[in-house]
């Protein structure tokens, strides 16, 4: 009698296995030949036995059908099925007489109807293992979901904590997580570049891979970095600590849609186009390219113009220019924060009634998505309408809960702008030397607007609320360096 041996593990993982698959033909060898058993061909793969359509387990079925052997020797009946219908081919073709025998090391089976029915109660014993294991992950699970833990790997700028089983802030790269956001967020900067950008600056995914556009994209449009994860179509609160806020959030999408939306439009990627507009006559200001230099000049759509080519060489010159003008000296700019510091501490205003009324919305918020829970559970509405209404609170939640933080943690908002400008002037002088021209333009949108050119030469005019924090930081009434 010829047997076919089989040997199956359902995981590549050798700390989950009783025994691995090089264990299993081991053991079984040595069995058979113990028992003076004739192996005509060996079987093994690592595929769970849960589902139907293992191929080398349906190949060994068809050869014995086909009279190649008349017996199989498997480690236990659960190696063989743990599924009612592989369970029950085998079984059929006990009684069909094409396997003549089973050789189990751990259970003792012969070909009579007290064999066959110990035989379906040992598949049916796998199965009801498995059932329930699948039926345990599932309740581990909704209890994670209830407690606000992701049920999953972390994504970039996280990681997972075996010991406690919790997502933490990857210290190392949750900073430039951030920074992909902002930046993604000032509009500048195409999903190739941010890639380029950010593999240059030391960022590698989970497994220490290249972040390639298309997974940019996928971490610019996850939720979970402002704290919320979805699960199965269904939104969920996080306990993780969210790394950017939601506004900072949105912003990012509001720029993925409307580049999407203008996608199919071809154009060339000149730095300074859609941003300025001609000093004399209002019209938008084109590029194009010249024996290897790119020259900047008004589309003249409106009437003729006289205004003359302007090389991009030259007017990056002129911003860098700029900026050498605008920035502060690092030391007078580390006084004027200290200074900020302290006037922040000192400060007496009183923001608690203010955050007390969020809370009350919160509070509000929080009894809407009770009521909505039960309306679910009570059929009153659909899956549909109470996911879409139960996202929707929790963004709100999410957006009142920041707006706290960001009151507890100013203080005195007033202070915020003087701070900004003087951030920003210090970081003048790193654009005015920066070589990348896609830096020096981020900067730019970030002080001014109304940008134009007339005569060769870039006119601006400065945000008020950039231009008001320098007035203020010329002549404060607390500076006295």
């Amino acid at each position: 009698m010829k047997y076919f041996l089989y040997a199956r593990k359902s995981i590549d993982d050798e700390n989950r296995q009783i025994l691995s698959i090089e264990a299993q033909l081991a053991e079984l060898k040595e069995f058979a030949a113990t028992e003076k058993l004739e192996i005509a061909a060996s079987f093994q793969e690592a595929k769970t036995a849960k589902e139907p359509g293992r191929i080398k387990f349906g190949e060994m079925l068809a050869r014995i059908e086909a009279g190649e052997a008349d017996g199989i020797l498997a480690w236990h009946p659960d190696r063989l099925a743990r599924n009612s219908i592989d369970g029950g081919k085998i079984i059929y073709l006990v009684d069909k007489g094409k396997i003549k025998s089973l050789k189990f090391p751990t259970f003792w089976f012969e070909d009579t109807p007290q064999g066959k029915f110990m035989l379906s109660i040992a598949f049916g014993q796998s199965k009801y293992y498995v059932d329930n294991l699948s039926e345990n992950v599932k309740r581990g699970i909704r209890q994670k979901l209830r407690r606000g833990e992701y049920p999953g790997w972390a994504p970039v700028g996280y990681l997972n904590d075996y010991k406690s089983r919790t997502i933490l802030v990857d210290e190392k790269k949750h900073k430039l997580v951030k920074n992909i956001f902002e930046t993604y967020a000032t509009g500048e900067y195409p999903l190739k570049t941010l890639s380029e950008k950010f593999y240059e600056l030391g960022l590698r995914g989970n497994m220490d891979k290249k972040i390639s556009p298309n997974a940019m994209q996928w971490i610019l449009k996850n939720p979970f970095y402002y704290g919320v994860f979805k699960h199965k179509s269904e939104i969920y609160q996080g306990k993780h600590e969210p790394i950017i806020s939601k506004k900072l959030f949105d912003e990012a999408q509001h720029i993925l849609t409307s580049r999407a939306k203008s996608h199919k439009k071809k154009m060339h990627n000149y730095i300074f186009t859609n941003l300025m507009t001609c000093g004399s006559c209002g019209c938008a200001i084109t590029a194009e390219k010249q024996k290897g230099h790119v020259y900047y000049r008004c589309t003249k759509k409106k009437s003729a113009c006289e205004e003359k080519y302007l090389r991009e060489e030259n007017l990056a010159q002129q911003l860098r220019e700029l900026y050498q003008k605008i920035s502060i000296p690092d030391d007078w700019a580390d006084k004027m924060i200290e200074k900020l510091n302290e006037e922040q501490k000192n400060s007496t205003q009183s923001s608690v009634a203010l955050v007390n009324s969020f809370k009350e919305k919160i509070f509000t918020i929080e009894n809407k998505l009770d009521k909505l829970l039960d309306s679910h559970l009570d059929e009153v509405i659909s899956k549909t309408d109470y996911l879409k209404k139960k996202e929707q609170f929790i963004n709100e939640k999410i957006s009142w809960e920041e707006k706290i933080a960001e009151i507890l943690g100013k203080g005195n908002n007033w202070l915020e702008p003087l701070r900004d400008f003087i951030l920003t002037s210090k970081s003048a002088k790193k654009a005015a030397l920066a070589d990348d021209l896609s830096e020096i333009r981020a900067f730019l949108k970030n002080i001014g607007s109304n940008f134009r050119l007339k005569g060769k030469k870039f006119l601006w005019l400065a945000n008020f609320g950039w231009d008001l924090a320098a007035r203020s930081a010329a002549y404060p009434s607390w500076w006295a360096g």
